[in-house]
C-alpha cells in the first residue's frame, strides 16, 4: 500500500558527537542508495557546523562506492576553513567503515551584493497541466505488487512531472534532453538548510535515464551497468535584500532541464550505433552523479 513519506524525515539526524551525525536510509528499489540521498544529508550535516548567518552557495562531490539502502549513513564533517565571509566544510559519508562519498561545500555570509540573471525559460506546459511521473509509472506497470507500491511511496516526496513523459520509458530514440518540473510534495519548514537539501536530493533524478534516450536501451537492460561519479551544484539568491538568507524555496515548481552532451556505454553484448543528434550546449551549473540501473520492473526514473 502507499504510505505518506515526508522529505523532512530523511534529513533528521542522530548526533553522535560534534561534527559526527547518523542519518537514515530509504530503499527506493535501486541497487544502491540514491545519490541525491547522500547529497541532501551531507548538505544538512554541514549546515550543523556553520553560523546561522551563512548559507551554502555551492558544493562539489564525488561518489566513491555504492551505498547500502538497508543501513544508516554516518557523516563526518571536517571544518576546513572559517573566514570572515566564507566557510568551507568537507563531508565524508561512511558505511561499514568505508568512505562512500565526499563533498566539499562552501558557505557565504549574507551581505549586500550586486546581481544579474540572464536565464530564459522556454515556452513549456506548466507543471499543473502535466501528470505526475509516479502516477504514469503505476499505470504502465499494473498490476503492482504490494512491495513495489511500498517502494514507490519513497519516490513520492518529490513531485516530478516530465514534459513529453513518453521519453521516460525508452520507447523511442530521441535527443538526450528533457524538461522536468519538480517540487516538494509537502510544505517544508522555513529552514534554508532543509530547502537546499531538498533541491540537492531532487537534482539527482533523471540523469542516467536521460542519457539512455540517445540509445535503443532501457534502464532495466541487464547487459549494461551505469554510473556517473561526480555532482556539483550552485545555489543562487532570488532578487530580495538580505538578511535573512532567502535561497529560492523548493515548494514552488522548479524547471529542471537535464541533458547529456556525451556518454560512453560499455555493454556485455553488442549495441547498435547511437542515434545521431547534434550535441546540445553544455550546462554550466550541474554535472551528473553516481547511480546504477534497477532490476525489472524498471524504476520510474
Amino acid at each position: 500500500m502507499n504510505i505518506d513519506i515526508k522529505l523532512e524525515e530523511l534529513f533528521t539526524f542522530e548526533t553522535l558527537e560534534q561534527g559526527l551525525y547518523r542519518g537514515i536510509s530509504w530503499d527506493l528499489g535501486l541497487p544502491a542508495v540514491l545519490g541525491g540521498h547522500v547529497l541532501g544529508q551531507a548538505v544538512v550535516s554541514a549546515y550543523k557546523t556553520v553560523p546561522a548567518t551563512q548559507f551554502a552557495h555551492s558544493f562539489h562531490s564525488y561518489f566513491l562506492l555504492p551505498g547500502d539502502a538497508a543501513k544508516p549513513v554516518v557523516y563526518d564533517v571536517e571544518i576546513v576553513r572559517d573566514g570572515r565571509s566564507f566557510s568551507t566544510r568537507r563531508v565524508k559519508a561512511v558505511q561499514n567503515g568505508k568512505t562512500i562519498f565526499y563533498m566539499t561545500i562552501s558557505f557565504q555570509l549574507v551581505q549586500p551584493h550586486i546581481e544579474h540573471q540572464y536565464a530564459q525559460c522556454p515556452e513549456l506546459p506548466h507543471a499543473e497541466t502535466l501528470p505526475n511521473d509516479i502516477d504514469l509509472f503505476e499505470l504502465k506497470h499494473q498490476p503492482l505488487s504490494e512491495k513495489l507500491r511500498h517502494t514507490l511511496s519513497y519516490h513520492r516526496p518529490i513531485d516530478i512531472r516530465t514534459v513529453e513523459p513518453q521519453a521516460m520509458f525508452g520507447e523511442e530514440v530521441t535527443a538526450p534532453k528533457r524538461y522536468i518540473w519538480m517540487k516538494s510534495q509537502h510544505q517544508l519548514h522555513a529552514d534554508v538548510a532543509l530547502h537546499q537539501a531538498a533541491l540537492a536530493y531532487a537534482s539527482d533524478y533523471h540523469f542516467l535515464s536521460t542519457a539512455l534516450q540517445a540509445h535503443p536501451i532501457k534502464p532495466n537492460d541487464k547487459g549494461i551497468r551505469m554510473a556517473t561519479i561526480d555532482h556539483a551544484m550552485w545555489f543562487h539568491l532570488p532578487p530580495s535584500p538580505p538578511p535573512p538568507p532567502t535561497p529560492l524555496p523548493f515548494p514552488p515548481a522548479h524547471l529542471f532541464p537535464p541533458h547529456t552532451p556525451q556518454s560512453h556505454l560499455h555493454s556485455s553484448h553488442p549495441l547498435p550505433p547511437p542515434h545521431a543528434h547534434p550535441p546540445p550546449p553544455l550546462h554550466p551549473h550541474r554535472t551528473p552523479h553516481h547511480s546504477t540501473p534497477p532490476p525489472p520492473p524498471p524504476a520510474p526514473y
